[in-house]
């Protein structure tokens, strides 16, 4: 026998059930907290989650601010791939380099694509660059093209940081670089020896969020090499800086992405992301004192989320949400109506470990309320009506966001119908006096207390 807690508008309600029936699904369970040791990696800090659940799997050092050198880029390049789908950039629009943006290229202390201020370049080959070879002029000309200049394209970042609840960054620049190596184009207020930070869950978050709006990035980030400008003077080979991907010496199947770093303040960083039997894995290494040991680091933390965790799906789409009450409906023919999950509830969970107790947080959602906070008729069989969240008890790492897991959507049970007038009016009568009538006896009752 196990004991489920649930925590529903505030209350904590207590009830027993078998371990079976858990499993079957009439009631949410989860793994207990995370046994398997986790490894000590040897870097300045290390994270990782899974990333359909953002459960996470490994956090060493996750909440300090450091140098996120390159690994920065995937934030400029998620602004880009969100300008595109709006329909404010076009793959084939053509850029012509500012001078800024010129000088940066023509540094080859830094990574970068040769380019010219007499010729034009596509959205997508600047794009290429600055994923594959990381170039930081190509960098620099997309966020001058989409906000006008690279103070402003910052000010984008730093709003869409704060829009996903990341908090504890410095951002001074689109690149990663350290401020000096712009010649004196830095951000107003910034010094020379500024330099862009994050926490390693932060990285992590950027990451996921990249992976989960657009996943055509991983189409590109798993190119091993390209060459840029092919068939003309200034053609180059982009051998792309993840050593991970085929072809290298740190080669592992499944890799497919997705973002290095290097810098004398950042150490050697990488956002490595890879997918084994069905899972998907984010990890992040920040600070290594050594290039290549961001790789072996980053295989370390790859062999022990694969050796340890596996998914498990505990409840089915169309299952009864049994460890949450009916919710009240006004105006409909039923007062209340039972829920049911609208998608599966994945967790990911230590293999071999058993089920444990959960505590489930159900949340309306806000534009199916009315003007009085209620859930009104008529409802429709399948209509999404809020959330779940889950909270594992004893779990001591959580998720990305927190304690609890993504939000699983929630929907009706069955169709409410709206009541006529009638049944409506008879209920505010009854309503009344039975208000009246506990009046009476609250205040009887008060002569004997």
């Amino acid at each position: 026998m196990m004991t489920i807690k649930i925590l529903k508008n505030g209350k904590m309600l207590v009830g027993t059930v078998s371990a079976v029936s858990m499993l079957a699904g009439s009631f949410l369970a989860a793994p207990v907290a995370l046994a398997a040791e986790q490894p000590s990696i040897d870097a300045k800090a290390a994270f990782v989650i899974e990333d359909e659940t953002d459960k996470v799997l490994v956090n060493q050092n996750g909440e300090e601010a450091l140098g996120i050198a390159s690994m920065t880029k995937m934030l400029s390049i998620y602004l880009i791939l969100e300008a595109i789908k709006d329909g404010k950039l076009s793959w084939d629009k053509e850029v012509r380099p500012s001078g800024y943006a010129f000088d940066i290229s023509q540094n080859y202390n830094l990574s970068n694509v040769p380019l010219r201020q007499d010729s034009t370049y596509s959205v997508k080959e600047l794009y290429q660059a600055a994923l594959i070879y990381s170039s930081n002029g190509a960098t620099i000309a997309l966020a001058e093209t989409l906000a006008g200049s690279e103070p402003k394209f910052v000010d984008m970042m730093k709003a869409k940081l704060d829009e996903w609840g990341i908090g504890n960054y410095e951002i001074y620049n689109a690149t990663g670089l350290t401020n000096s190596f712009l010649g004196g184009q830095i951000y107003p207020g910034s010094s020379a020896s500024d330099y862009n930070k994050m926490t390693a869950r932060g990285i992590a978050a950027v990451a996921n969020h990249l992976i989960d709006d657009y996943p055509e990035v991983l189409e590109t980030t798993s190119i091993p090499e390209m060459k840029f400008q092919e068939g003309t003077s200034d053609e180059i080979v982009m051998r792309n800086w993840n050593l991970m991907l085929p072809g290298n010496a740190y080669y592992r199947e499944g890799v497919d992405g997705l973002k290095t770093g290097t810098t004398d303040e950042a150490g050697a960083s990488f956002t490595g992301t890879v997918t084994e039997n069905g899972m998907r894995i984010i990890t992040v290494v920040i600070g290594a004192d050594e290039s290549t040991k961001r790789f072996t680091e980053t295989g370390r933390l790859m062999d022990y989320a694969f050796s340890n965790f596996e998914k498990k799906t505990l409840v089915s789409k169309g299952d009864s949400v049994a460890t949450e009450a009916p919710i009240p409906v006004a105006k409909g023919k039923q007062k209340e109506v039972g829920l049911v999950y609208n998608e599966d509830l994945v967790v990911v969970a230590e293999k071999g470990v058993k089920d444990i107790a959960t505590t489930t947080t159900f949340t309306a959602a806000k534009d199916i309320l009315n003007e009085n906070g209620v859930i009104e008729a008529p409802i429709e069989k399948g209509t999404e009506v809020g959330s779940v969240a889950v909270t594992m008890e004893g779990d001591q790492l959580g998720y990305l966001n927190g304690e609890t897991s993504e939000n699983v959507k929630v929907a009706a049970a069955k169709t409410v119908e709206k009541a006529n007038i009638f049944v409506r009016a008879g209920r505010v009568v009854g309503d009344f006096f039975g208000n009246v009538w506990k009046t009476i006896t609250d205040f009887v009752g008060g002569f004997f207390d």
